[in-house]
């Protein structure tokens, strides 16, 4: 029996969380960009159309934002190019600070096995350490992670999210 249609329907991630309300995390800004630079943003969204993974959305304000919900940054650096203001400095070295953050909510610590976090990371940054018992743990090199947030979306249990160290400061 389907559910009623003024329902909305429960997807894999909600059913996993059980009905508890998902926080809001503050607004992470794309690859090389910092505060100062964004206040030159003119929210035209020429950087939005111009990401070719589609994880640059607007706040409400008009200026982009970084969303990993439905996939990565490659740091290909089209926003940056198709920018006409000095919002984005590409020679910044690494673009970023953000890295993945990982909560209790692994899946791993209610003894359930999985590693789709580390099949997506690239750099290896995320690792499977069997030494934790029963299950093992995942481990975040954090030296090694760039922020892409490739691991996000695939968490089944909406474990990993990306953190931004300038942001944590600012509060």
């Amino acid at each position: 029996m389907s559910a009623p249609l003024d329902q909305p329907r429960m997807d894999r991630r909600a059913f996993l969380r059980w009905g508890r309300p998902v926080p809001v995390p503050p607004a992470i800004r794309p690859p090389w960009t910092d505060a100062a630079t964004m206040a030159a943003c003119t929210a035209c969204g020429d950087c939005l159309s111009a990401c070719p993974e589609a994880i640059l959305v607007a706040d409400a304000d008009g200026k982009p934002r970084v969303d990993v919900a439905d996939g990565e940054c490659t740091f290909c650096g089209d926003c940056a190019e198709a920018c006409g203001e000095p919002v984005f400095e590409p020679e910044r070295t690494p673009p970023w600070p953000v890295v993945a953050s990982l909560s209790a909510d692994c899946l791993l610590a209610s003894g359930i096995e999985c590693r789709i976090c580390t099949d997506m990371c690239d750099p290896r940054a995320l690792r499977f350490d069997l030494s934790v018992r029963p299950m093992g743990a995942i481990r975040l090199d954090t030296d090694a992670c760039t922020g892409c947030g490739a691991c996000v979306a695939p968490c089944p249990a909406d474990a990993i999210a990306l953190a931004d160290p300038r942001l944590e400061e600012a509060a």
